[in-house]
């Protein structure tokens, strides 16, 4: 009876390994649409960065996007001199 109870929560543990990573994919894309969705509001008003992404280079924003189980919600720079703060 022990090995059953076992199988049973290796079971549950690897449906919620997938529900995990399935709401975590949801979150990258979510999170891409609504940057899009800022900047064309931003574009739309009239907002437009004398330099796109200056404060953030590609591989950090490609970073941020892919690695959401280590962001705390401050964005911030390797060399923290930034002087751009997000909301």
């Amino acid at each position: 009876m022990c090995g059953n109870r076992v199988e049973e929560l290796e079971s549950r543990v690897k449906e919620l390994e997938a529900s995990v990573e399935g709401l975590t994919d949801e979150l990258v894309e979510c999170k891409v649409r609504l940057r899009e969705l800022e900047t064309a509001v931003d574009e739309d008003l009239g907002f437009v960065p004398e330099e796109p992404n200056s404060s953030v280079s590609p591989d950090e924003a490609q970073a941020d996007t892919t690695n959401t189980e280590e962001d705390d919600g401050e964005d911030s720079t390797e060399t923290g001199q930034s002087d751009i703060i997000v909301a």
